[in-house]
């Protein structure tokens, strides 16, 4: 056989997905791929039963139905403060993931360098060697995931063409503050460069903790690409739906590589989800309540076993220091990974391996998630307790 690509052996398969198809198989309480349990807005749902008689079944336009990016023009443009162009500023993808690879292949070139955050959704590692980038990578610092800003100055002195920053944050819900977007914001200027953001859980932000569009800030439009997509915020992440919203030139790139990579997003789902983008704002505060109420639960559970943990300002994710575990004689020379495959077939909870997300030599963390129903939450906290039996 010949030889295959180069690229195919400098990254993994996704750790997220493989923890989801062990816990399948063993039967386990799914808290690593973060998907919810619960079914999306009935109205959403009457939407889709309507198009499955009524189309749209065929091709839509490659950058997305004319209803849809009108909608989330309506909608964004709200957050970032500015009238958004349907026609020229949103390309509609399958999915973020998508989203993310066609900013990333939009603007580098091979050899490119791309600063991201540490620990890191573990796509972007994969999308920078995949559009032929070369990484660097800027320490979030746990517990409390700060960041050095002189660092991000150096990467940019050091020719970095852009910094991803998922806000709030995949894997350690850290949701960056208005002063650091703004200083991040400056140094994009004063260098040239982009800033890609994932924003896919900005309507999980708890309070006090505010969500701030890197692209409403002053003089940031033209300097930012936004990747976003419905699958957190409509609980519909088997649908595929997401966006990049920038500016045109970029935009106009952008929908070439989509146009090659997928032809365009499924036309029957975007016509359902048109219902969901055009939501009060009631919506959304009652998703915030409902995923506020669901931290606290789930944080509340955690404390009663003692199990340690950060305290997620956004997003519904916790991170659980498993090192008072691997300390143990039992799981001596354990890595995480083998640490979470073990909780799987022995606790009956899957949690997805913290050294998926660092660059860093970071190996006492795992991460779980609370988009569950509160039942399903209970039964995991209950069978979490077992890890304080072996104390």
């Amino acid at each position: 056989m010949p030889k295959l690509s180069d690229r195919v052996n400098t990254f993994t398969d996704s750790v997220i997905r493989r923890m989801t198809r062990i816990s399948d198989e063993y039967g386990a309480i799914n808290l690593s791929q973060g998907f919810p349990d619960f079914d999306p807005p009935k109205e959403i749902l009457d939407a889709l039963a309507k198009v499955a008689y009524e189309g749209p079944h065929q091709y839509s336009i490659t950058f997305g139905a004319e209803n849809f990016r009108e909608a989330l023009a309506e909608k964004q443009g709200k957050v970032i403060g500015r009238k958004i162009d349907p026609e020229t500023e949103i390309v509609v993808t399958c999915g973020g993931t998508e989203a993310m690879m066609s900013a990333m292949m939009t603007i580098c070139n091979p050899g490119d360098k791309v600063m991201v955050f540490s620990p890191f959704y573990e796509n972007y590692g994969a999308d920078a060697i995949l559009s032929g980038a070369e990484p660097i990578y800027i320490p979030l610092v746990p517990p409390t995931y700060e960041f050095d800003i002189n660092l991000v100055e150096e990467g940019f002195k050091a020719g970095a063409k852009a910094i991803i920053v998922c806000n709030p944050s995949n894997p350690c819900g850290k949701v960056f503050t208005r002063e650091e977007l703004t200083q991040i914001g400056e140094l994009a200027v004063k260098y040239d460069g982009f800033v890609v953001t994932d924003e896919v859980y900005e309507h999980m932000v708890y309070a006090p903790n505010e969500h701030v569009c890197m692209a409403s800030l002053p003089g940031m439009y033209e300097h930012t690409i936004t990747c976003n997509s419905l699958s957190k915020t409509y609980s519909i992440t088997g649908w595929r739906l997401g966006y990049l919203i920038g500016p045109e030139e970029v935009i106009e790139g952008a929908k070439k590589v989509h146009d090659f990579l997928t032809v365009g997003a499924a036309a029957p789902l975007q016509e359902a989800a048109v219902v969901g983008l055009k939501f009060p704002q009631s919506y959304y505060d009652d998703l915030l309540a409902l995923y506020t109420k669901k931290r606290e639960h789930f944080l509340k559970g955690l404390d009663e076993i003692g199990l340690k943990h950060n305290v997620p300002q956004g997003t519904y994710f916790v991170m659980i220091d498993i090192q008072e575990f691997l300390d143990l004689p039992q799981f001596a020379g354990y890595t995480d990974l083998e640490f979470c495959e073990w909780m799987i077939k022995n606790i009956g909870v899957a949690a997805v391996p913290g050294s998926s997300f660092f660059r860093e030599d970071v190996n006492n963390l795992i991460r779980l998630h609370f988009a569950r129903e509160e039942e399903t939450i209970d039964e995991a906290l209950l069978r979490l307790k077992k890890l304080k039996e072996l104390l």
